[in-house]
């Protein structure tokens, strides 16, 4: 999957997530289950919450948006928007949150708004930040563009989440 190809223009700020998830985590006692990124370019993913572990995977996208729906010590259950993962280690992983685009040619919007102008487009596979998330509209940004695109059309952000 390419990360990085994207088509001109937009960009957004990153603000906590309002109220989307139900349970809390054992170890954080931040929401669950919660989005986040990859900090760092490479991570190991590997079956269990320790070294001795098989690793499974490795993920090689900074910023590629993951999924926690789990937490043991300093290890967490992730997944990708491909539904892959296992356990990484949280020191890999960061609070910055961006989405990774589903579709294949997304407008990026002047407004939240389907009559809108087009201020660019972003092809599948694109990972943005993640700035303001209305009822059915997030803002994003890649490479200093910043647009607004149905939430629909992203992973990373929850259905219901609402951000400001």
């Amino acid at each position: 999957m390419n990360f990085r190809r994207f088509l001109a223009f937009g960009m957004a700020l990153v603000l906590p997530v309002a109220g989307w998830a139900a349970e809390r985590g054992p170890v954080t006692n931040l929401p669950m289950p919660r989005f986040v990124s990859m900090k760092a370019n490479e991570g190991n993913v590997r079956r269990g919450p320790s070294l001795t572990h098989r690793i499974d995977w490795v993920f090689k996208h900074e910023d590629m948006p993951l999924q926690i729906t789990a937490e043991f010590g300093h290890w967490r259950r992730v997944r990708d928007s491909d539904g892959q993962g296992g356990w990484m280690h949280y020191s890999l992983l960061s609070g910055v949150r961006t989405v990774v685009v589903q579709e294949p040619r997304v407008k990026l919007r002047m407004k939240p708004s389907g009559a809108a102008a087009t201020r660019a487009y972003a092809d599948r596979g694109v990972v943005a930040r993640l700035g303001d998330c209305k009822v059915k509209w997030c803002e994003l940004r890649v490479d200093g563009v910043k647009g607004w695109v149905e939430k629909t059309s992203v992973w990373g952000v929850a259905a219901a989440e609402i951000r400001e």
